[in-house]
């Protein structure tokens, strides 16, 4: 369907990006919109347990999406709008939304997900007469600059160097809103207990994000991150940007701005240049799931290989409650279960762990860091585990970190350990594969 010169009635779909600021596709929607349904689904599926038996969606990450989603709402309503949220599959929603108000467009900021990739086509099909629009509102570049380039790159160092120096899009502000069609606003029940739950060491929403963005670039951190990003604990040692990026709380263009704002302020160095590389680091592993697809969530990985991983229940269950005979480890997923957050260190030190000291399928740690992590997204999760693996873009074939080494390196009076680690030291149950450890 052709863009219409004449404003038409037009859903603007809410998903991985809770704000109102820089958002691409909600700044088209209100140009071209009549009225405009501001929609969120909540998608049942995420009560589903994948194949190790793990609920995809924690009660810690709901929580924060939860918050969002709240935040969401009220700054909507300032601007004479209002979020619909509404329980159910998202193409079921949609269709008969689509069809009740004679809807003529629909629009959403792209999504790098299969299962999201195949939702957004099935409702193309579905409804021809129907304008989809998607743009880039995830990640700092769009698909047709990534497309100038050629074919992805199977590294992250080879893809660095070509899209290192490309532009990146100004931020853009919110624009007036157009009014709502007359439908009633449904919100499903919270499923998290707010009380059952720790204090949060991260506030879901918009204002949070960008409260906590003006204090990392108020203080001296950007200038020392390199120095100070591979420790295991520490508000400040890294920029602990990650659950507002990965729900769409920030956009990630406003955060490469604040970077370039700080380097022409403070001057730039390999710590601030070290930021932008993370993001690039997220940047490829979007574009990674798009081409690659299903084969992000297959035990062979993007290259089809190795797929006869093992799968033990209990030695999975003392990985998961932090119940093994390496300390390290168990301070690490004790910090990750009562947080929803673990270091990047930390990361690739229990996943490590998982399939190389456990020997366990690398999917059943993934899908625990989907149910666990504040900061999920499904790129980045998915990617980093096949990169530890050895079945994704790695050309040196997975990694295996020495444990000892690590906590030598990276807890050496034991601080990290005292403070997370509350569990016995367990018998040593598990078999070990052979392999080359690194640091």
């Amino acid at each position: 369907m052709e863009n219409s010169c004449e404003p038409v009635a037009t859903i603007y779909w809410f998903d991985l990006d809770l704000r109102l600021d820089d958002n691409p596709a909600l700044d088209l929607a209100i140009c071209g919109a009549s009225t405009l349904l501001c929609l969120y689904c909540h998608d049942p599926a995420v009560s589903d347990v994948d194949t190790f038996g793990t609920k995809r969606l924690g009660d810690l990450r709901h929580r924060f999406i939860e918050r969002s989603l709240d935040e969401l709402s009220a700054s909507l309503q300032q601007h004479g709008q209002s979020l619909v949220q509404v329980s159910g599959p998202a193409t079921t929603i949609l269709s008969q939304l689509i069809e009740q108000y004679q809807i003529q467009r629909v629009l959403r900021n792209r999504h790098f997900g299969h299962f999201e990739v195949c939702a957004w086509e099935q409702l193309q099909r579905a409804h021809p007469s129907v304008e989809f629009i998607e743009a880039e509102g995830y990640t700092l570049f769009t698909r047709e600059q990534v497309s100038g380039i050629g074919t992805l790159p199977q590294t992250f160092s080879k893809f660095r160097r070509l899209v290192e120096r490309m532009p990146v899009a100004t931020p853009l502000e919110p624009r007036p809103f157009p009014p709502p069609p007359s439908l009633p606003e449904t919100s499903p029940q919270s499923q998290a207990d707010p009380s059952s739950l720790p204090d949060a060491q991260f506030q879901g929403g918009e204002a949070a994000a960008m409260n906590h963005v003006n204090d990392y670039f108020a203080s001296q951190s950007p200038s020392t991150y390199k120095q100070t990003r591979n420790e295991l604990d520490g508000w400040s040692s890294s920029s602990k940007m990650s659950p507002w990026l990965a729900s769409g709380c920030l956009s990630v263009r406003r955060l490469y701005q604040c970077i370039k704002h700080y380097e022409a302020e403070h001057g730039a160095n390999d710590s601030t240049y070290w930021l932008f590389f993370e993001l690039l680091w997220r940047e490829y592993f979007q574009w990674y799931a798009l081409q690659h697809a299903e084969k992000l969530f297959l035990p062979g990985g993007i290259g089809g290989g190795k797929s006869d991983f093992a799968f033990d229940r209990r030695r999975f269950d003392d990985w998961c409650k932090g119940e093994t005979r390496w300390p390290l480890v168990n301070a690490c997923m004790q910090q990750l279960n009562q947080t929803g957050y673990l270091s990047n260190r930390a990361r690739q030190i229990v996943a490590s762990v998982l399939v190389n000291e456990l020997a366990l399928d690398w999917r059943c740690g993934a899908g625990y860091f989907e149910k666990q992590l504040i900061d999920y997204d499904v790129a980045a999760n998915w990617g980093n585990w096949q990169y530890i693996a050895g079945v994704g873009a790695d050309p040196r074939g997975g990694r295996h970190f020495s444990i000892e080494k690590q906590a030598q390196q990276f807890d050496a009076d034991g601080r990290y350990v005292a403070s997370w680690d509350n569990s016995q030291v367990q018998p040593d149950r598990t078999r070990s594969r052979r392999g080359t450890q690194e640091a």
